[in-house]
């Protein structure tokens, strides 16, 4: 009896096996199935593919067909070739546009990296390097300057002010230091928005107006760079012949600049710190995030201009330009709360005499003895000359 039982049941399941295949088969002279047609696609589940079926001559206008058909607006091989750096047709010239026919950068496997391609590499050294970093050391600069503030305090004379004046800076001078530092600080501010706004701004003040704000911000910092461009090369020609390496540079670096006692150091017009900022900032910080920019901007004849030279003007521009911050950072704060009577000069361009002894004295003492004159425009009260100072164990 079991034997004849699942003798039952094996000729059941047969039938039903063939009455399928029959109720499947294509009746004579019908048109063949999609399946047969697109020569390894298996009915609908489009990702059934053999492994031969690419190199088959059509394969990839047909299973696109079919995945249309099946998949709307789904083109996964044609995105798998866009991303492997295939170039299509664009109707713009290859040398305003050289990789208008390329919709996204290739797919490339960096050794011992992560990233999947250029432009992915390119966002994340901005995400988890630069901007972290960056916005870190903006931080520690701006709290090292509180910290010296609240404990130190101003540097403030030690001696009255005897009321008569001496020229620091020219009217011209005073022109070209404003312009440049105020397309400095546009440039810096709208940096910084656009850089680092997402993580303070845009929680604030919603989408919408973010968007607004970095997008006018983004065209302000466009056509501000080129002025910074041209105010730094004022102030190159107009400083650079006091900011050459002169008699107590060394003493004044090794001092500190008294700015943790023992005094300062005496010094010329510009002191030595100064001149690291016009040499290390001004000039060569200053080159590399113009140069920089004006890549950024497409300004420069000659470069190609391709997305990959992009990304990397990108990191260097930013790079330079933290560092840049940083630095311009301490300037403004002795420029301003730092020391007593630094910004009135170059606001009204004069300093009491008492401060050019105690800040500058090779340059005070140049004044005495005549090599340079108290007063470098037209007249302004009170300058004279007052009998030279006692010079005993000063630094040299």
């Amino acid at each position: 009896m079991p034997r004849a039982l699942s003798s039952m049941l094996a000729a059941g399941l047969l039938g039903l096996a063939l009455a399928g295949a029959a109720a499947q088969a294509p009746a004579p002279g019908a048109p063949p199935s999609p399946s047969a047609e697109m020569g390894g696609i298996r009915g609908q589940n489009i990702f059934e593919v053999r492994p031969d079926a690419a190199d088959q001559p059509g394969y990839m206008a047909q299973s696109n067909a079919e995945r249309a058909k099946v998949q709307p607006g789904n083109n996964a091989p044609m995105w798998h070739q866009v991303g492997q750096g295939v170039t299509g047709y664009s109707s713009l010239p290859k040398s305003q546009a050289p990789e208008a026919g390329n919709l996204i950068q290739p797919f490339v496997n960096y050794p011992g990296s992560r990233y999947t391609n250029a432009g992915e590499a390119w966002r994340q050294v901005r995400n988890e390097v630069l901007i972290p970093y960056g916005a870190a050391l903006l931080f520690l600069v701006l709290l090292a300057i509180v910290i010296f503030y609240f404990g130190r305090g101003p540097l403030r004379l030690h001696a009255p002010e005897t009321g008569r004046k001496i020229e620091r800076f020219t009217p011209f001078e005073r022109a070209t230091h404003w312009s440049n530092a105020t397309a400095f600080v546009l440039l810096a501010v709208s940096g910084i928005v656009m850089a680092f706004g997402k993580f303070f701004l845009l929680p604030v003040i919603g989408g919408a107006l973010f968007g607004w704000l970095t997008y006018a911000l983004k065209t302000v910092h466009n056509f501000v760079g080129p002025l910074f461009v041209v105010s730094t090369l004022f102030m190159i020609v107009t400083f650079i012949r006091d900011n050459l390496p002169q008699k107590g540079d060394l003493q004044w670096l090794l001092k500190g600049g008294g700015l943790f006692g023992g005094g300062e150091p005496p010094s010329k017009r510009f002191n030595a710190g100064e001149k690291l900022v016009f040499w290390g900032v001004v000039l060569f910080l200053g080159a590399i995030a113009i140069g920089s920019g004006l890549f950024l901007d497409k300004l420069l004849p000659g470069p190609v201009y391709t997305r990959g030279q992009m990304q990397v003007a990108h990191m260097i521009h930013l790079a330079a330009t933290l560092c840049m911050m940083a630095a311009i950072m301490g300037h403004i704060y002795l420029g301003t709360l730092g020391m007593n009577g630094a910004y009135k000069a170059m606001r009204e361009g004069y300093v009491d005499e008492t401060w050019a002894r105690e800040h500058h004295r090779y340059w005070y003492e140049d004044i005495q003895a005549g090599k340079i004159p108290a007063q470098r425009s037209g007249p302004h009260g009170s300058v004279a000359r007052t009998p030279p100072v006692a010079t005993e164990g000063r630094s040299t």
